[in-house]
């Protein structure tokens, strides 16, 4: 076995496909003067790490549990005009976590709240920031299940690791007073260290209706306001456009 094929199976063993897929043009290119040795291995090194990278990036986004890859680029703004998309070009840039700042949407349902959070989720994914999405009725659910298993500190933790957390559709459904406290203690753990973004259909000034205790009410809000952007999404419901419009459709 020659030199060449020891390469191609060392290329193999290492797992640097592009490499061994774009090995031979290189080689020829080499032995034809058109390109240097070393401009050759930057080139093929630079393909490797930019597959690596995109692979990367989409194992971020698969695993952040988004309910959908909607981007800020497919947004309606023209739908929703009362919406500051500069805001959120901002977000969407990222900053807000370099201070460890949250951001809190707040509007009626359909109004956009979910797509605009998983778009700034997706970005934060796409730069391999460690993201994770998840329904507010999901993450009690997981915290009670963790509690009767006598585990509920290893599953604050779980959820307290990321650099992004989006708690979805606060409100839709109230919170008992020893779920609150598990809640309480998630928000609290990450506070100043961590961002979150929280979409509600609820004014925070109604929030003591979801947590039914006041006092933890006002210690949740207070730690997820402090530091933080909060957005009042005021429009029509997407859905019930939509669905107005395929009646209107059949109507014609």
């Amino acid at each position: 076995m020659n030199n060449y094929q020891n390469l191609c199976n060392n290329l193999k063993e290492l797992k640097l496909n592009q490499i061994s897929i774009n090995l031979d043009e290189y080689i020829d290119k080499v032995n034809e003067g058109k390109i240097s040795i070393v401009d050759a291995l930057y080139e093929l090194t630079s393909k490797e790490i930019e597959v690596k990278n995109f692979n990367a990036m989409n194992a971020m986004v698969k695993v952040a549990g988004f309910p959908h890859h909607k981007e800020l680029k497919d947004f309606d703004f023209d739908f929703q005009p009362k919406i500051n998309k500069q805001q959120f070009l901002d977000f969407e840039s990222l900053r807000f976590l370099e201070n460890n700042s949250n951001i809190i949407l707040i509007g009626n349902s359909g109004v956009g709240k979910t797509h605009l959070a998983t778009s700034i989720g997706i970005a934060a994914a796409k730069k391999r920031v460690s993201t994770y999405f998840i329904k507010c009725h999901d993450l009690i659910d997981q915290l009670k299940k963790a509690y009767l298993e006598n585990r509920l500190e290893t599953r604050i933790k779980h959820f307290a690791k990321y650099k992004l957390l989006i708690i979805d559709e606060i409100g839709y459904l109230p919170i008992g007073e020893e779920e609150a406290k598990m809640f309480f203690q998630l928000i609290d753990r990450r506070y100043e260290k961590k961002s979150t973004i929280i979409t509600s259909n609820i004014n925070l000034s109604d929030w003591s209706d979801i947590f039914v205790d006041n006092m933890l009410a006002s210690a949740i809000l207070d730690r997820l306001v402090h530091h933080s952007s909060i957005v009042n999404i005021l429009g029509s419901s997407y859905r019930t456009a939509e669905a107005l419009s395929k009646v209107g459709q059949k109507d014609n």
